[in-house]
């Protein structure tokens, strides 16, 4: 189950998603400390569920866009293994209009970069066809790219073993 990142820090909602049973995967807030999340995962372990995930997906600094801290994933992985949001991390929300903007063409960037600070795992919203995508569309990933882009990844990880 996903918490998403505006509610990462209601107990009730952290406590009820735990008690389902199921993994329990957390957004960081864009508002939120990586040291603030130990908080939720404890949250999660108290009510009875050791499986939790941690996600990264930028912090707001209130200039249009989110920015990764890729220390952020090594200070989370003390608490439960990190899940890096590559697409959501390239969002520009203050780019007004009706949706947020975004950077596409950084994807590969952030997920690079985020396998090579200690992501366990990556989350990435794919699409056919990008600018159809009824959400997200400014940043979700091309499918036909796909495959290239865990292929690198895949080599950085297996380069740090």
């Amino acid at each position: 189950m996903q918490i998403p990142a505006f509610l990462c820090r209601q107990t009730d909602l952290l406590v009820a998603a735990a008690e389902a049973g199921r993994a329990v995967n957390i957004k960081k807030g864009q508002f939120m400390s990586p040291e603030e999340m130990g908080l939720a995962v404890q949250k999660v372990r108290q009510a009875g569920n050791e499986r939790v995930l941690l996600t990264e997906r930028g912090t707001f600094f209130g200039y249009g866009r989110l920015v990764n801290d890729m220390t952020s994933i090594a200070k989370m992985a003390h608490f439960a293994p990190v899940v890096f949001d590559a697409t959501h991390s390239c969002q520009l929300p203050g780019a007004g209009g009706t949706q947020s903007g975004g950077q596409r063409e950084l994807v590969p960037t952030l997920a690079n970069a985020a396998v090579a600070a200690g992501a366990h795992a990556l989350f990435l919203e794919v699409h056919d066809s990008p600018p159809k995508a009824k959400s997200d569309s400014a940043t979700v990933w091309p499918l036909e790219k796909l495959a290239g882009l865990l292929t690198q990844c895949k080599r950085i990880a297996d380069a740090l073993g």
